[in-house]
């Protein structure tokens, strides 16, 4: 991957992303405030938002991670690979899920699932982009930033080959035309 950006758009502004982050922040604060609760990053996608998000969360929480992975370097996603996490029990806990996208969802679905099966009281998401699609996906966020396109998106967490992460906001890939 070069140091150029692949041939795309920007679907979401810098400016937009952080508003999403106070909106997120009042949100979630408004329904966690009091409950002390886990809250858990899909790694590597989740790590931008979470780190952002989390100082905006007024107040304790713990925190922990999961690391799985579908996509690697791939543009669509092949079978949900675990690789660590989560580190903290979740018997008995209000779990907050933090991932970078819901797409068809069946990556938080799976994870959420297993987190319910080792006893967590609740599991709530917050995605912070959820992809416009057709069809609806195995699962819905609690509480989501901002809506996309159904295109292969990338920055603020996302990555388009293993790069661009890093972006501060987000682009989505060109349709490529036949």
């Amino acid at each position: 991957m070069t140091s150029e950006l692949p041939r795309s758009d920007e679907v979401v502004g810098e400016a937009e992303v952080q508003a999403a982050l106070d909106r997120l922040a009042v949100e979630i604060s408004a329904r966690l405030a009091g409950h002390h609760p886990l809250v858990i990053t899909v790694m590597n996608g989740g790590l931008i938002f979470a780190g952002q998000l989390l100082p905006r969360l007024a107040f304790p929480l713990e925190l922990s991670y999961v690391h799985v992975r579908r996509y690697g370097k791939e543009t669509s996603g092949g079978e949900l690979v675990w690789i660590a996490g989560p580190h903290d029990p979740v018997r008995g806990r209000t779990v907050l899920l933090l991932d970078d996208i819901l797409d068809e969802g069946r990556t938080l679905a799976t994870i959420r699932a297993r987190l319910l099966e080792q006893g967590a009281v609740e599991v709530l998401i917050a995605a912070f982009a959820v992809k416009r699609r057709a069809e609806p996906a195995a699962i819905k966020a609690d509480f989501s930033g901002v809506v996309v396109p159904d295109r292969f998106v990338f920055g603020f967490g996302m990555d388009v080959a293993g790069a661009w992460r890093n972006l501060p906001s987000i682009r989505a890939l060109r349709q490529v035309q036949d």
